[in-house]
């Protein structure tokens, strides 16, 4: 009986191993659809004004996309692939001064088995407070 349940064993040990599973190789990120900015409306405010929506016209932005003000992300409303609005607060233009603006398409995960994609920042674009 001992060597019964042995050679059964050893034969249900080499069934599994002989279904051919492998762990599969991840794929690295990939970089993203890369946003371009061509326009600010409006390019400038002046210092202690109130809240204002940001429009950011150019192109590649992705219906997740964010707008960057100096570096912090903003509340972003996607328009189309060519246009993104954030409302700046008030708080934002106390000051005068050069903000950088920049739009991010976030990265996407990738699947069971890796891939995605990296986050893809634009060009800056300098908004100008008076």
């Amino acid at each position: 009986m001992k060597i019964a349940n042995t050679v059964f064993l050893a034969a249900l040990l080499a069934l599994s191993l002989a279904c051919g599973y492998s762990s599969k190789a991840t794929m690295p990120a990939t970089a993203g659809t890369m946003p371009a900015i061509a326009a600010l409306s409006p390019a400038s405010m002046n210092a202690g004004g109130p809240a204002f929506v940001l429009t950011v016209n150019g192109s590649n932005f992705s219906g997740n996309a964010a707008i960057n003000w100096n570096g912090t992300g903003m509340t972003t409303t996607w328009v189309g692939t060519g246009q993104v609005m954030a409302t700046i607060p008030s708080a934002a233009i106390a000051n005068a001064g050069m903000v950088m603006v920049t739009v991010t398409n976030p990265g996407t995960a990738g699947g069971m088995y890796g891939g995605g994609t990296m986050a893809a920042t634009s060009n800056s674009m300098t908004f100008t407070i008076n």
